[in-house]
């Protein structure tokens, strides 16, 4: 009796838990549908707003003179572009050194392609950096750095990335402002609708440039009354020495130069109130990178410390400022001057 007692308790709950877990399953099941229907109501409502928020700019397209044919063409085809929003908000936060980063972005096989793409505009190379005052070496350092010589422009829509970002809604007005220059672009014909690709964040061809330094640098070089940033080599070189000319740089002078301390310092980075004549640099111990006195020169200096005393350290002069109004990032302008002096050397 006793044993089968147990043998039915041990049914009952072998029965009881059963059901539990079928109840528990249920109820995950139903919470998951419910989570999707959810999410796919969140995202209807996302979707809907952006209609709304690119039906106020196309309002404010006709407010501002836009023909109505151009503002049919241009809105036709935008679309909300979740991704580009995802990739906005997640920037790349892991630590690199600045070796790791030259390491990928001025690898040997670059070197070599700018090395052999110099030799091959050489011509035309040497007619833009005389017009403008920028050596032929950098300008193919920023092309080679910004769009790999032209190969990688991006595949985004521009006006569906810039209103995507614009209706996101923290840096609303960049991204607005950029979107109707976007248009002043089309409007002036220097790019087709079904060809206006660039970047997921809106910049544009072989230079990257946003629509609004595109207003502001972009040159017709060749005369074909089209500022031609994705397919015309001698618009592309202009555009590049254009930008940096008209922010300060002199080819009276190069980048900067890597150095090594012998002592601690306590002034460095790029405030202009810490840019320091050499011979002041001198006196704080800062040699050059193979232990020799710097130049005597009377140049002013920023000393740049990347990765603190351990790491590389350079001192930079006004050109490498200007590479800052390019792109803020010191990792950035060094890799640029970097590339420069390979292709000084020839690799």
């Amino acid at each position: 009796m006793h044993l089968r007692l147990q043998q039915y308790l041990q049914c009952g709950l072998t029965i009881h838990l059963s059901l539990l877990c079928k109840a528990v399953v249920s109820l995950s099941l139903f919470l998951s549908v419910f989570s999707l229907a959810h999410a796919q109501q969140s995202d209807d409502e996302q979707f809907a707003k952006f209609e709304q928020y690119v039906s106020a700019l196309r309002i404010e397209a006709q407010e501002k003179g836009y023909e109505d044919a151009l503002i049919d063409e241009a809105f036709a085809d935008i679309t909300f572009r979740p991704t580009v929003i995802k990739s906005d908000k997640n920037q790349p936060e892991r630590k690199i050194t600045l070796d790791s980063y030259l390491s990928t972005r001025v690898p040997d096989w670059k070197v070599k392609q700018a090395v052999a793409l110099y030799e091959e505009n050489k011509d035309l190379l040497e007619r833009v950096a005389k017009d403008y005052g920028v050596q032929a070496r950098f300008i193919v350092a920023l092309w080679g750095n910004e769009s790999n010589f032209g190969k990688i422009q991006g595949n985004y829509s521009v006006l569906s990335a810039l209103a995507s970002l614009a209706f996101e809604g923290r840096r609303e007005k960049l991204f607005k402002d950029n979107f109707f220059a976007a248009l002043n672009i089309l409007n002036e014909g220097h790019a087709k609708v079904a060809d206006f690709k660039g970047s997921w964040a809106g910049a544009m061809g072989q230079t990257q440039f946003m629509p609004i330094s595109f207003s502001n640098y972009a040159v017709d070089y060749d005369g074909d009354g089209k500022k031609d940033i994705w397919n015309t080599k001698a618009d592309v070189f202009a555009s590049i020495a254009n930008y940096l000319s008209s922010e300060g740089w002199t080819d009276k002078g190069t980048w900067g130069r890597q150095v090594k301390l012998t002592q601690p310092v306590s002034i460095y980075g790029l405030s202009k109130a810490n840019m320091k004549p050499l011979r002041f640099w001198q006196e704080q111990g800062v040699k050059r990178f193979d232990g020799r006195d710097l130049p005597k020169v009377d140049i002013k200096a920023s000393l740049i410390i990347p990765d603190g005393e351990d790491g590389r350290i350079y001192l930079v002069y006004n050109n490498f400022h200007t590479l800052m109004k390019w792109n803020r990032s010191s990792y950035f302008g060094v890799s640029v001057g970097y590339l420069s002096e390979r292709i000084k050397r020839g690799y």
